[in-house]
């Protein structure tokens, strides 16, 4: 599975972003997907998933109440909305497909300024 991420960018804290990732498979979307970030010398941290039956975690306390995950099975796409930013969620945000072997896409830049 080819993962391709959009959006992103530079935003003021307190701002919004949307984070896409569209999934190009040969098949249905019998899998989970969602997204990890990852900052200058911190590790990879899970942010939210999606099963492939609908459920929607937020796996991250510190985002919780203001980053919602959403996906749409009709256009492969999982979305990530992210409210109330704060400059300690810049990162690179990745999203993964729970195949086997999971599968990554490159990564998206997404940077709060105070």
């Amino acid at each position: 599975v080819q993962l391709v991420e959009s959006g992103g960018g530079l935003v003021q804290a307190g701002g919004s972003l949307n984070v896409s990732c569209v999934a190009f498979d040969d098949g249905s979307m019998v899998y989970d997907m969602g997204w990890y970030r990852q900052s200058p010398g911190k590790g990879r941290e899970a942010v939210a998933i999606s099963s492939w039956d609908g459920e929607r975690i937020i796996d991250l306390d510190a985002v919780k109440g203001r980053f919602i995950i959403s996906r749409d099975f009709t256009k492969k796409t999982v979305h990530l909305q992210m409210n109330s930013l704060k400059p300690e969620d810049s990162a690179t945000y990745y999203c993964y497909a729970d195949t086997s072997p999971r599968s990554w896409g490159q990564g998206i830049q997404v940077t709060v300024s105070s």
